[in-house]
């Protein structure tokens, strides 16, 4: 194991009716003047935004609204953001919705305290040297943006998604109420969980060894997302497995299961592109491209796929044949994927193989690229071909 420094300092609020604490936490938090955040109309349907309101509302803080942050959140809509908290002196953001919310409200907590760009700080590993306190009250289980210093967004010249991390940007608290998820379509509660997978996918394949205490953190949350998501699709309003969902997709990005060992984040990053071309929603790319990933690196260590195939998977160990292990375990991935009702390949995901340099040129790849295996813009060709043609099998 790796010597390493974890800070998680955001405090989680969870359970029935939370969200109407935020005004008080906002007040605990010294904030005074707040951009609320939030999404499509889901919010206000359902009545979360009037109830979050009338919590600021009691605790006599002030308000200003700034609605419709899109799925795979704009630049456009960041600018206008910092524009309102520079203008307004708002010294708090409190974003509502999901990870696309938050991440747009990140972006907004850096930018309202600095000079110039935003952008400067995203795909380049700018450092962030001071940003607005934020809280969220969480409606989607998939980001774990709740718990992160992660922000991802897309600027739209171009079409370039890119992001940023630091520990200024995790929120100070959040709230995570699983009856808030229990509306969310079939299609975006599979989403969230194959992102929440994937959280954990990019930690644990690791060429750090004796890792054992996060492995079997791993393989915990594996094995939970693999039992729950399924029972979640067929009874939607299960707020038990909606509650295993909404904390382990928080644990699953806080890092607490990634200290101590280097980790991937190369299907994340060819990810970001294929959401950024298409739109795509992006649980739905990584499941086409997390698979195909796992079959062109397998061989870098076929131990450790092995491992995933019988420990999560429940495979027979194949002594003689590991690679087959390996491989079963890929297939039986792939195969969840499919039943939950995710893309598995290009013409599912509604992408195009004549895309592919494109998507491979928009990642500027120089050299190699790091991770589990350092990838080459050729490898990174040949995943993207694998992906197109993948099947259950």
């Amino acid at each position: 194991m790796d010597n390493f420094n974890f800070y998680s300092p955001t405090e989680f609020l969870f359970g029935r009716d939370r969200e109407n604490e935020c005004g008080a936490y906002i007040k605990k938090y010294g904030g005074k003047k707040v951009l609320l955040h939030y999404g499509g109309g889901s919010a206000i349907r359902s009545g979360l935004l009037d109830r979050v309101k009338s919590s600021l509302e009691r605790e006599k803080i002030d308000y200003i609204e700034l609605g419709n942050v899109q799925p795979n959140p704009r630049d456009t809509k960041v600018y206008e953001g910092i524009e309102i908290c520079k203008k307004e002196k708002i010294d708090f953001i409190l974003s509502v919705g999901g990870g696309s919310c938050i991440d747009s409200s990140k972006a907004i907590a850096l930018g309202a305290l600095y000079d110039g760009d935003f952008w400067d700080f995203y795909g380049t590993g700018k450092p962030v040297e001071a940003a607005l306190p934020i809280g969220t009250v969480l409606t989607i289980a998939a980001a774990g943006s709740e718990g992160s210093g992660a922000s991802v967004i897309t600027k739209e010249e171009g079409m370039l998604k890119r992001d940023t991390c630091s520990d200024l940007l995790r929120p100070k608290f959040s709230i995570l109420n699983p009856e808030l998820t229990c509306t969310l379509p079939t299609y975006q509660t599979a989403c969230g969980a194959t992102d929440i997978i994937a959280h954990v996918f990019e930690r644990y394949f690791t060429n750090t060894e004796e890792v054992e205490t996060t492995d079997r953190l791993c393989e915990a949350l594996l094995i939970t997302m693999l039992k729950e998501t399924p029972r979640v699709i067929a009874e939607p309003n299960n707020y038990q497995a909606r509650a295993n969902i909404m904390w382990a997709g928080t644990v699953a990005h806080n890092d607490i299961v990634g200290v101590g060992r280097s980790q991937d984040w190369n299907s994340h990053m060819i990810e970001h592109e294929l959401s950024g071309l298409y739109d795509c929603a992006h649980g739905a790319g990584l499941a086409v491209v997390m698979p195909a990933w796992m079959e062109f690196v397998c061989d870098h260590n076929i131990m450790r796929f092995a491992q995933m195939a019988v420990r999560v998977f429940g495979c027979e160990m194949n002594f003689e044949n590991p690679k087959m292990t390996a491989i079963n375990g890929i297939n039986a991935f792939r195969r969840f994927l499919h039943e939950i009702g995710m893309p598995i390949n290009f013409e599912e995901l509604g992408a195009k193989e004549e895309d592919i340099p494109k998507l491979v040129a928009k990642l500027g790849i120089q050299g190699e690229t790091g991770g589990f295996q350092p990838l080459t813009a050729e490898d990174v060709t040949q995943i993207l071909k694998i992906a197109v043609n993948a099947k259950v099998v």
